[in-house]
């Protein structure tokens, strides 16, 4: 973590817990936006303007706040609008790293070593962790963002006229339910799987994993109506939202952060539901299991040892063989 622009100790995944145990994730602390004309979007200052090639997402394809950028950036194909980096999935001493394990790269813009080293550059007394995503302005040569909602949010409009402007991940029709699903999820299941995985004591972790089977069993229940996605046949963000923790469920989540009542494979509905959404054109690309396995078991507070579990070995792993066989789907 950083305090005053210095690197003061250790990297461990409790950012903070209230009284009860609870663990809290810290608030983004860059929140620009890019808008088509540059003008000031719903939070930070004006002067980020949707340009073909001026910004750059870094990104860890273990962490699906990360990655719903990435699929964001898929679907709207943007790929040759904004460049990428991705970090090492190890989560060291001193956070994200840049380096060569197998689907990483170095950092090509600023030659940073950490990810902590991009946030310092902008603000030397910068206190807080250094997370992904991260937009960068090459132009300013500054942080945009670092809250994976606003991105997300941004790649959907604010580059219509560079990528697919057909494809609407947030359609003014239906935006307040999604607001309100939104939220739900992020409570219960996308935020509530690292609240039982970093739970320090017995009642919080109890809230926390209930709060995970209660979300779960009440998705699988929407979803036995044969609708494809959340909000009927309309692939939503609220989609890319509950994806990202799906994926992770069975290989990280399940095991490592307790969460153990059932498997994702369990789930009939939701297991054809991920897939759905896993055999999408591009959005494979933007699911590593390798990186999943290694970024997660990397945690030295829920795994000293640092051994990493052999499976699931394939993201086709993740779905049930009966699944598999009746929609023919492909293996990744």
């Amino acid at each position: 973590m950083l305090v005053d622009g210095k690197w003061t100790k250790d990297w461990h995944p409790v950012q903070a817990k209230d009284a009860k145990g609870r663990f809290i994730r810290q608030t983004s602390g860059f929140r620009n936006c890019v808008t088509l004309d540059g003008n000031a979007g719903p939070t930070g200052k004006s002067g980020f303007k949707a340009e073909q090639g001026r910004y750059h997402l870094y990104v860890a394809l273990i962490c699906p706040w990360a990655c719903r950028a990435l699929m964001v950036r898929k679907l709207k194909k943007l790929e040759d609008v904004i460049s990428m980096t991705v970090v090492e999935p190890f989560l060291t001493d001193e956070g994200w790293r840049f380096g060569d394990f197998p689907g990483a790269q170095q950092d090509p813009l600023n030659g940073a070593t950490f990810m902590h080293e991009i946030y310092t550059k902008i603000d030397p007394t910068y206190t807080g962790r250094a997370t992904v995503p991260v937009l960068w302005d090459k132009k300013q040569k500054t942080i945009v963002n670092n809250e994976s909602a606003d991105i997300i949010r941004m790649l959907n409009s604010a580059f219509d006229k560079f990528g697919d402007a057909s494809v609407n991940l947030y359609p003014e029709a239906i935006t307040p339910e999604i607001d309100i699903l939104n939220a739900s999820l992020y409570d219960q299941l996308n935020n509530g799987v690292y609240q039982a995985g970093f739970a320090s004591t017995q009642q919080a972790y109890d809230e926390a994993v209930d709060g995970v089977f209660k979300t779960l069993d009440h998705l699988e229940d929407r979803f036995s109506d044969g609708r494809c996605f959340l909000f009927g046949s309309l692939l939503t963000e609220t989609d890319i939202r509950l994806f990202v923790t799906l994926i992770r469920f069975d290989a990280a989540y399940h095991g490592l952060f307790k969460c153990n009542f059932q498997r994702i494979v369990d789930y009939q509905h939701l297991s054809v539901y991920m897939d759905r959404i896993l055999t999408t054109p591009g959005i494979s690309e933007t699911v590593n299991i390798d990186h999943i396995k290694a970024g997660y078991y990397s945690v030295k507070a829920l795994n000293l040892s640092g051994i990493i579990p052999k499976g699931p070995a394939t993201t086709s792993a993740l779905v049930p063989e009966t699944v598999q066989a009746a929609y023919l789907l492909p293996t990744p």
